[in-house]
């Protein structure tokens, strides 16, 4: 997949910018501040309609302004040359692709994979396991109708359990939400599993190409409770609710899974040094990028914001290596990007101005 074109109005601090991409790679220059991330954020809304730096996208609307737009011209392997409009209301998002409106995000998921890499990518190796979660959720959820369905369905039916634990209520009412619950438990303990395994098989490649085979990478779903099929979750519950009640919650279930990254074995982050910790960064990332093309069969756009900068020559060379050369980058910077990995398209950013640079 390729970006040709994109307009932002009234996007965060950009209050209209019409940008025309030519070739595999541009680089966005300028300091902090100005407008750099926001363009990538903007990209980055066309996979899951979620931002990478905050979920609320009342964020995302300029001061002032009632609503904001990102329109995409996108080189499709699937679709040829796509247009896709997405508008942020305080009220919600609407998306058009080729002037239909996308009434499911069932139906959009998976269609437009990107990839962000960011200097808060940090956080799923030393994070809490929330972070690690949230980001397993959305890369299945992303390509993964059935598993952004059971996610959906598991979230409503805890919400509505716990609310009735707060109210004390009979075993009886607790019981009519029960079902749905451990439906949707199974279906997720299942596909997490089986996700992170296939992830840690792309980021086993990743790493090594990041981190020249220095170490072993792995990536292991960590259930808070085992229960197996349907029926088993439904157990479980009924064997917990004593506890739950006292604690007015749902104390175990998939809500609670954690992911665990590992080096030669051991925890990445109690074991890992800084140098270790960001090459598995950039290998997560790179796996996730695998994941989406094998999964969709199309090439995703590569987001990296602002945060190679913080990597010693040699590991920035491996990285742009590993990037290979069928995917598009689009980077930014406080200095020009490195001119030994090739030709960019560069532009100019000050407060929310975009200016192409000469080549």
């Amino acid at each position: 997949m390729r970006l040709r074109r994109i307009t932002l109005q009234h996007f965060r601090n950009v209050a209209l910018a019409e940008l025309v991409l030519d070739g595999p790679r541009q680089f966005f220059l300028g300091a902090n501040g100005q407008g750099k991330t926001n363009l990538i954020e903007a990209v980055g809304l066309v996979t899951a309609l979620r931002s990478f730096r905050t979920s609320d996208a009342r964020m995302l609307i300029a001061h002032g302004q009632p609503e904001a737009a990102v329109a995409l011209e996108l080189e499709h392997e699937r679709l040829s040359v796509t247009r896709v409009v997405i508008r942020l209301r305080a009220t919600g998002k609407e998306v058009e692709c080729d002037g239909e409106r996308v009434t499911r995000l069932g139906d959009h998921l998976g269609r437009f994979p990107t990839v962000v890499f960011s200097s808060q990518d940090l956080q799923l190796v030393r994070g809490a396991p929330a972070t690690r979660r949230r980001w397993l959720d959305l890369t299945l959820a992303s390509m993964d109708a059935d598993y952004f369905a059971a996610l959906q369905t598991y979230h409503r039916a805890l919400a509505e359990r716990n609310s009735l634990l707060k109210l004390g209520r009979p075993d009886d009412e607790l019981a009519a939400f029960e079902p749905p619950f451990a439906s949707a438990a199974a279906t997720l303990a299942t596909k997490r599993a089986a996700g992170a395994s296939e992830l840690s098989a792309h980021l086993a490649t990743a790493y090594a190409r990041v981190a020249d085979g220095a170490e072993t990478p792995g990536l292991h779903h960590v259930p808070d409770l085992t229960a197996g099929d349907a029926a088993a979750w439904m157990a479980a519950l009924a064997k917990n609710r004593e506890r739950d009640r006292q604690w007015r919650a749902t104390v175990a279930g998939p809500h609670r899974d954690d992911l665990e990254l590992t080096l030669d074995g051991r925890a990445a982050r109690d074991f890992g040094s800084e140098g270790q910790q960001r090459a598995l960064m950039l290998a997560l990332r790179l796996a996730q990028a695998e994941f989406f093309r094998v999964r969709s069969g199309v090439e995703p756009l590569l987001l990296a914001d602002d945060m190679l900068g913080e990597l010693d020559p040699v590991r920035r060379g491996r990285f742009w290596a590993a990037l290979g050369t069928g995917r598009q980058v689009l980077a930014t910077g406080t200095q020009p990007p490195d001119a030994e990995v090739g030709a960019w398209q560069q532009f100019a950013v000050a407060t929310g101005g975009f200016t192409p640079l000469p080549v």
